[in-house]
C-alpha cells in the first residue's frame, strides 16, 4: 500500500490539498503521494466519480485513492473506506464512488468510526484532513480494516445514465466536459461498433451532424467539428483549436444520437462548412 491517490474539488490555491498531504506524511512519511486531480468543478460528485473511474486502474494493485467532493460535510453522511480486489478507496459515502460499485468486485465497505485514527480535533468542515487523509495513511501502513471501523452495507448511488437504445437510433447525452471543451457522451466505443457495425451512420447533436468518427483531429480543418473516441473509450464531440462546448453551445445534459444510414462506405469527417 505505497501510493495514495488524491482527486479532489479543493483547486490548488487556498492550501488545502497541500494540508492533507501534510497530515498523511507525518504518519507515514514514506508513502508516494500521486495527485490525480484537485480540479474537479466545486461540489460535482458525478464529475468526481466519472473521473475516478477513468484512471484508477491505471495504478499499481493496493494503491489507496483518496476522493474528497464532498458537499455534505459535516452532516450526517458516513465516512467510508471501499475495499475491491485490488485497490481501496477512502472518501465520502455520497455516491462519488458510484462507477466503482458498476465495474469493480466490493469485497466490503467500512464506515469508519474509530476515532483512534482521526486527528485529535474533528473540523465540522473538513473531514478530508481530519478523517479520510489520517486514515489513508493509517490503511498504507497495513491498518486492518476491522479496526478502522463497522462494516456498511448500504451505500450511497448516483444515477448513471444509460445510452437508449431503439432499433435504428442510440440516443445518449454529453455528461462530462473536459478541459479543453470536449464534449465527452456516455456512448461506449464497444456499444457504438456493435451498434453500427459496417453500415454508414450519422452522429447529430446540438443541430449539427458528422458522419464517421475520426482517429485524429487533423482530419479536419481548424475550426472544423468532428467525432473522436477519446482515451477512455467513450465517443466525444471535438472542434479543433477551439472548445467544442463554446463554439456548440452544449453543455451537460445535451443530447446525441446515432441513427443508422444503411450500409457502404463513410468518407465525411466534418460538417459542411
Amino acid at each position: 500500500m505505497g501510493i495514495i491517490t488524491f482527486i479532489s474539488d479543493f483547486g490548488t490555491r487556498d492550501g488545502y490539498a497541500g494540508v492533507m498531504k501534510g497530515v498523511i506524511l507525518g504518519i507515514n512519511p514514506e508513502v508516494r503521494l500521486v495527485d490525480i486531480t484537485h480540479e474537479i468543478s466545486p461540489q460535482d460528485i458525478f464529475e468526481a466519480a466519472l473521473v475516478l473511474k477513468n484512471s484508477y486502474s491505471f495504478f499499481p494493485n493496493s494503491s489507496i485513492h483518496l476522493v474528497i467532493v464532498d458537499p455534505g460535510v459535516g452532516s450526517e453522511r458516513k465516512p467510508i473506506l471501499v475495499e475491491t480486489d485490488n485497490h481501496f478507496f477512502v472518501g465520502p459515502d455520497n455516491g462519488v464512488f458510484g462507477f466503482i460499485y458498476e465495474v469493480e468486485t466490493i469485497k466490503r465497505v467500512v464506515e469508519l468510526t474509530n476515532k483512534r485514527y482521526f486527528l485529535p480535533k474533528i473540523s465540522d468542515t473538513f473531514h478530508g484532513r481530519d478523517i479520510f487523509a489520517a486514515v489513508a495513511a493509517y490503511l498504507s501502513l497495513g491498518t486492518s480494516l476491522d479496526d478502522l471501523g463497522e462494516r456498511h452495507n448500504d451505500v450511497v448511488r448516483i444515477d448513471i445514465p444509460k445510452p437508449e437504445i431503439e432499433k435504428e437510433m442510440i440516443k445518449g447525452i454529453f455528461f462530462h466536459i473536459d478541459r479543453f471543451g470536449n464534449l465527452v457522451s456516455n456512448i461506449p466505443e464497444a456499444l457504438f461498433k456493435e451498434f453500427v457495425q459496417d453500415g454508414k451512420y450519422e452522429i447529430s447533436f446540438g443541430g449539427e451532424k458528422v458522419e464517421r468518427v475520426c482517429k485524429s483531429y487533423l482530419e479536419v480543418g481548424k475550426g472544423g467539428v468532428l467525432a473522436v473516441f477519446g482515451s477512455f473509450g467513450y465517443l466525444e464531440i471535438s472542434v479543433r483549436d477551439q472548445s467544442a462546448q463554446a463554439k456548440l453551445r452544449l453543455c451537460k445534459g445535451s443530447e446525441v444520437k446515432i441513427e443508422r444510414r444503411g450500409y457502404g462506405t463513410n468518407r465525411i469527417c466534418e460538417r459542411k462548412q
